[in-house]
């Protein structure tokens, strides 16, 4: 099994930014989010799964879904949310862990926005890296980024574990409420790490 990272953090709290810096500097990454993408494609059984569950009016008038609408509609009902995390989580946690385990030179590393929600089902990986930043700015991100209503934030803020939960479970933190720079400093160093853990674990 290939050394594996899983990176976590709260909505809005720069885990893409981070990934792609691991990625630049040669870690084999893996997005669970671009996972559960491919997963709703048209034509893909999980998909069927979401129309069944929530009718035809989440997909748009190409037959694709409309996540945003889908989005609205989970994150105002935990009950339709817990129902749209049993589809496609199973599905995303297989997918992970088979692309995780393919032959790396480097380290892989998993990007996984729930991973305390369902820690159970990760307990595979080596280490895990939380990218952490204050509630307010996670908020204040989200509102910019996202263009929700500020309810909706709240709620997908509401819906995740606490600052304090992924901070009790992670390794390895990076506090991201600091410069583009410091983001690259502790991204390298950790790079470094990771890669002299890998090797470590091969031999």
């Amino acid at each position: 099994m290939t050394f594996t990272v899983a990176l976590t953090g709260g909505v809005a709290s720069g885990k893409s930014a981070a990934a792609t810096r691991f990625a630049a500097l040669g870690a084999s990454v893996i997005d669970a989010d671009l996972v559960a993408r491919e997963l709703v494609e048209r034509g893909r059984p999980a998909l069927q799964e979401i129309v069944a569950a929530f009718g035809a009016d989440v997909l748009d008038t190409e037959g694709v879904l409309d996540r945003r609408a889908l989005r609205e509609r989970v994150f105002a009902d935990a009950a339709a949310r817990r129902r749209l995390e049993g589809i496609l989580h199973p599905r995303i946690r297989d997918a992970l862990r088979q692309r995780a385990s393919a032959p790396c030179d480097t380290y892989a590393m998993i990007v996984v926005p729930l991973l305390v929600e369902n820690a159970a089902q990760y307990a595979w990986v080596d280490r895990v890296l939380v990218v952490d930043v204050p509630r307010e700015a996670q908020l204040a991100r989200l509102l910019a980024r996202d263009a929700v209503s500020p309810a909706t934030a709240k709620a997908m803020l509401a819906a995740q574990a606490t600052r304090e939960q992924r901070l009790a479970i992670a390794d390895d933190v990076i506090e991201n409420d600091r410069s583009l720079a410091d983001l690259d400093d502790a991204v390298g160093a950790l790079h470094a790490r990771y890669l002299a853990m890998a090797a470590t674990a091969r031999d």
